[in-house]
């Protein structure tokens, strides 16, 4: 009887670890999934959902200062997702570029009024998930993107 109680411990101990990591979803998934929740809530124009899955301070294209608050958020809504681009529009069809150099972080691309996929909207794991945490213009001259995103 003593043989058998480590051994059954052991599978157990086995089980158990197997089953945690199955049981976890692929970063690919988490950010998947994130993006539908987000992507949707800025589709359907409901700003606090977006508020919600965003980090603030939010980093914004040069010569624009940062939106720090929720509140402020609401106010600029619309110069952050229709002003330079229309957001909801490029979200329908639009998919999360990983970075490949800080698997923490993605970016999603929209077309300007040109058509030229230059307004970047950036996004970033955190300790509460994934976030909104930036927008920025690649048509703008600015100094270095990293001292808004890395904040």
């Amino acid at each position: 009887m003593k043989r058998t109680t480590p051994l059954f411990l052991l599978f157990l101990l086995t089980l158990t670890l197997t089953a945690s990591v199955v049981g976890k979803p692929g970063q690919a998934d988490v950010i998947e999934t994130f993006w539908q929740k987000f992507s949707a809530a800025v589709r359907s124009g409901n700003k606090n959902a977006v508020a919600a899955l965003t980090r603030f301070p939010v980093g914004m294209s040069y010569g624009i200062r940062s939106i720090r608050t929720k509140a402020e958020f609401l106010r600029h809504y619309r110069q952050v997702f229709n002003e330079q681009t229309d957001a909801a529009k490029c979200f329908e069809k639009a998919k999360p570029e990983k970075d490949s150099q800080d698997p923490k972080q993605f970016t999603v691309a929209c077309p300007d009024s040109a058509g030229n996929e230059v307004v970047i909207y950036h996004f970033k794991q955190t300790k509460l998930g994934w976030r909104f945490v930036a927008l920025d213009n690649l048509n703008e001259h600015h100094a270095p993107f990293v001292k808004h995103f890395s904040q």
